[in-house]
């Protein structure tokens, strides 16, 4: 049986990960630190034999005994509220935490992906995004500890692919929603559905004229595992380029939801992208990918999610001390 490492296992997309890699037959080691991950997430594979977990900070040494065939790093605070609580560690985890997984791949002669994402673009320049576009980022703004982050682990991971010969893949990760997000960790998917949920005004930053480009997370887990059984090194963006304001979604979430709540508008954050929207041609043309799921249907889902929580966690706000992490 053939062995998968990964990382960030019990956050949004590492819990939808393994589920779908022991779907798929393979034996799964979970790894977290639970900084921003939850076991409620992945409990339910707990009584599985092929699945295991390990409580660890992959920003420290990483040793995993036998045989290990695949490696996918997806641990990383991912969203505003977090990488800015936790900014040092959000470095650590793109950088030595890379380093060290490079290092496990070429210990265990494994395959490994690395998650990237749409930030190591920046505030773009040029519309839709490319993977050949170099990108326009503040390296010293508060959202530069995460685009950097992500920046430094394309070009380290590269480098071990051309210097020892590692088999790497490097998915660009756009705006991905659905069932697991944390309601508070500020993104504006559950954002906007927990606001309406509990009866509050919509918040929407900047003037609403800012665009993003919503996939559901199914999609983004299939062109995640194709992109990994490719032949395909360099970065490939995964995404849904169907574009939309951030103020006709705050619309669309209310009529979703059946509520009758305002929007209110508060001033946009130091660097926050004005347009987010992935071209996909690579990954059409080399994966046969596209998304299959529209944004109808993948938030009817998500609001199911959402809807299924206890009242307790409705309400919860972030209350983690993260003051030890650095």
């Amino acid at each position: 049986m053939k062995k998968v490492l990964i990382t960030g296992a019990a956050g949004f997309l590492g819990s939808h990960l393994c589920d779908r890699f022991i779907n798929e037959g393979l034996h799964v080691i979970g790894m977290d630190n639970l900084i921003t991950g939850d076991l409620k997430n992945i409990e339910h594979l707990f009584k599985l034999k092929n699945f295991e977990f390990y409580h660890h900070d992959v920003s420290k040494f990483v040793h995993v005994p036998g045989k290990l065939d695949y490696i996918l790093h997806f641990a990383s605070p991912a969203s505003p509220i977090d990488y800015l609580k936790i900014p040092i560690q959000t470095l650590k985890v793109g950088s030595l935490g890379t380093h060290n997984l490079l290092g496990l791949a070429k210990e265990k002669n494994a395959r490994i992906l690395i998650a990237s994402t749409s930030e190591v673009y920046g505030d773009p320049l040029i519309h839709p995004q490319t993977e050949d576009y170099y990108g326009n980022v503040n390296t010293i703004g508060p959202r530069g500890v995460y685009d950097e982050a992500k920046r430094f682990q394309e070009s380290i991971t590269m480098a071990y692919h051309t210097y020892h010969g590692i088999e790497t893949r490097i998915v660009r990760i756009f705006n991905t929603y659905g069932p697991r997000m944390r309601l508070n960790d500020g993104r504006v998917v559950p954002a906007f559905i927990g606001q309406a949920l509990r009866g509050e005004d919509l918040t929407v930053f900047g003037d609403g004229s800012q665009t993003r480009s919503f996939c559901y997370v199914d999609d983004l887990i299939e062109g995640i595992y194709r992109l990994l059984f490719s032949d395909y090194v360099n970065p490939v963006n995964i995404g849904n380029p169907n574009e939309i304001t951030i103020a006709d979604f705050a619309e669309e979430i209310i009529k979703l939801t059946g509520t009758d709540q305002k929007v209110i508008y508060k001033p946009l954050p130091v660097n926050d992208p004005l347009q987010r929207q992935p071209d996909i041609t690579r990954a059409k043309e080399i994966l046969n990918w596209e998304p299959k799921i529209g944004r109808s249907e993948g938030m009817k889902k998500t609001l199911d999610y959402f809807k299924s929580l206890t009242k307790e966690e409705l309400y919860k706000s972030e209350h983690k001390d993260f003051s030890s992490y650095s």
